[in-house]
């Protein structure tokens, strides 16, 4: 005999068979996000305000704002495809526009804490009595994108940009530059009511 009984075979090829049958091949997987099918881009008249008008995504619709501190003129631009809103605060000026901007640079700025970094991109259409300032916020925030266009004397327009969705500004990029196009329409065909 060659000194292994038969037992000792047995319990021998159990833990091999035992040893190959729980082997598993793990092979790094690179992290990957859901695929997202944006809408072609096109844009309607909104006219639905007194004090303003602009043009919207045709895949968005229009929500009067429901929050107890709502105002006449404070809607949301809802965008189910995406799973965003574009908020928007109306005031008019009464000699205080300072205060207003003031206001919505606040609340930009208490974005800092998550914030890597805030771009302010300031514009003048003074033909069209439209200025100014859009604000990139960068990093995992709430808000990527906010805004404030005003005629500087009778109108001041806020607005923000949320995803419904944890921030995480890696996956969520390509959405956010998406809509700031939108956004930047929506701006450049602001026309105000007097």
């Amino acid at each position: 005999m060659t000194g292994i009984s038969t037992t000792g075979r047995l319990v021998a090829g159990l833990l091999l068979v035992l040893t190959v049958a729980c082997y598993r091949s793990s092979t790094p997987r690179p992290e990957g996000y859901a695929r997202i099918d944006y809408p072609e881009k096109a844009y309607r008249p909104y006219n639905d305000q007194p004090q303003y008008s602009f043009e919207i995504p045709v895949y968005s619709t229009v929500e009067a704002d429901s929050s107890p501190q709502a105002e006449p003129g404070w809607i949301n631009v809802v965008i189910p495809p995406l799973n965003g809103t574009i908020h928007l605060s109306y005031k008019p000026v009464q000699d205080n526009l300072d205060e207003y901007i003031t206001d919505a640079r606040t609340l930009v700025y208490k974005h800092t804490v998550r914030a890597q970094g805030i771009e302010e991109t300031p514009f003048y259409q003074r033909e069209d009595r439209r200025f100014g300032i859009v604000y990139d916020l960068k990093g995992n925030v709430a808000s990527a994108v906010q805004f404030f266009v005003t005629d500087s004397t009778h109108h001041f327009l806020r607005g923000s940009l949320y995803l419904n969705t944890r921030p995480n500004r890696d996956s969520l990029n390509p959405v956010i530059e998406f809509l700031r196009e939108d956004i930047l329409h929506m701006i450049e065909t602001t026309a105000w009511k007097y």
